[in-house]
């Protein structure tokens, strides 16, 4: 049901290499850059993520609520990527583990403050 979705960034460059070296983890890889945005995922049929400089040319900023659910295929997944995250250079917004039965998430924020999990449901 979702094509793709996007969060936004201040420093491009910087954000393509965080989500190009994490992404890859979970088999995407660059799919399309356009300069001012760069979209990740395994095909252009299936759901994208694009990472890109505002359209309105204000900074970029994290909305309230808002967050990006990426499945990490199984627990041990999240625990990986989710450190992985943090080596990365992203802050903890709260660790690996099961918020209730049958799911288990790890969130975290991006260099620029968006906020991103990874789960594996069962």
């Amino acid at each position: 049901m979702i094509g793709y979705c996007t969060v936004g960034s201040n420093d491009l460059d910087k954000a393509k290499a965080f989500y190009g070296t994490l992404l890859a983890e979970l088999g995407a890889k660059p799919l399309m850059d356009t300069g001012r945005a760069a979209f990740y995922g395994q095909s252009m049929g299936k759901p994208m993520l694009g990472v890109c400089l505002p359209f309105d040319k204000q900074p970029a900023s994290v909305g309230n609520g808002n967050m990006v659910a990426l499945p990490a295929g199984s627990r041990e997944n999240v625990d990986r990527l989710h450190a992985m995250a943090i080596a990365l250079g992203a802050s903890d917004e709260g660790a690996p583990g099961e918020r209730m039965p049958g799911f288990y998430a790890g969130y975290f924020r991006d260099l620029d403050g968006n906020k991103l999990a990874f789960f594996h449901m069962g």
